[in-house]
């Protein structure tokens, strides 16, 4: 009996199945990254701070706290006595940058459960579900840049934040952050567009031999 290797049909797929598998799991470890950047952001209060070595003061805004050295304690920000008359724009604006965040990590975990879902799931998912979850990522990412900007834009334009106060590492990690976001979702939709569908061979007898002659 003759064998001969043929490609499989389109819903058996031996190469591709790595293959997308590689790149949705690789892009999964860097996106948990930029999720874990993105939470410390929130938790560690130093998106804008302050640092004096003569006397030495510390003083540093987070998305919800500010610390200072001089009580070395942290508050909640803004307080309802933080928010009067020109002082108003600022809170709301304080106040959108962690609900960006906030929603940010919101989108990230719904981009974590999606991969899950298409790593576990069949071809069908690994072939259509990039679209989702590029979706996804990409929004997460857009949300982060947003909030990340708001910032930028209060510390160079209100007088609170005067020479000697810099963007601290808070926001640095969502910059990081949104930063990995773009290129996994960037990976995910080049790997979608570029790689091939899943393929492969199996061996089918060759009937010709069974023919009387």
């Amino acid at each position: 009996m003759d064998f001969h290797l043929v490609p499989r049909g389109t819903d058996r797929n031996y190469t591709g199945f790595f293959t997308k598998t590689i790149v949705y799991t690789g892009t999964l470890v860097i996106f948990l990254a930029s999720f874990g950047l993105t939470v410390s952001s929130i938790v560690i209060p130093k998106w804008v701070s302050y640092h004096s070595e003569k006397p030495d003061i510390h003083y540093s805004y987070g998305l919800h706290r500010r610390c200072s050295s001089l009580t070395d304690t942290c508050e909640s920000f803004p307080q309802r006595e933080d928010c009067h008359g020109e002082d108003r724009y600022f809170c709301s604006m304080w106040r959108s940058v962690g609900f960006l965040v906030s929603f940010a990590v919101v989108l990230q975990g719904i981009s974590i459960v999606t991969y899950l879902v298409i790593l576990s799931g069949g071809k069908r998912l690994r072939e259509n579900g990039w679209s989702f979850l590029s979706l996804m990522v990409g929004l997460s990412a857009i949300v982060q840049a947003a909030g990340m900007s708001i910032v930028a834009y209060l510390f160079d334009n209100e007088d609170r934040f005067f020479v000697g106060w810099q963007l601290d590492q808070s926001w640095i990690l969502c910059t990081i952050s949104w930063c990995l976001s773009v290129f996994c979702a960037g990976t995910v939709i080049v790997a979608a567009r570029v790689l091939p569908s899943e393929g492969g061979y199996e061996l089918i007898p060759d009937h010709d031999e069974f023919q009387v002659t």
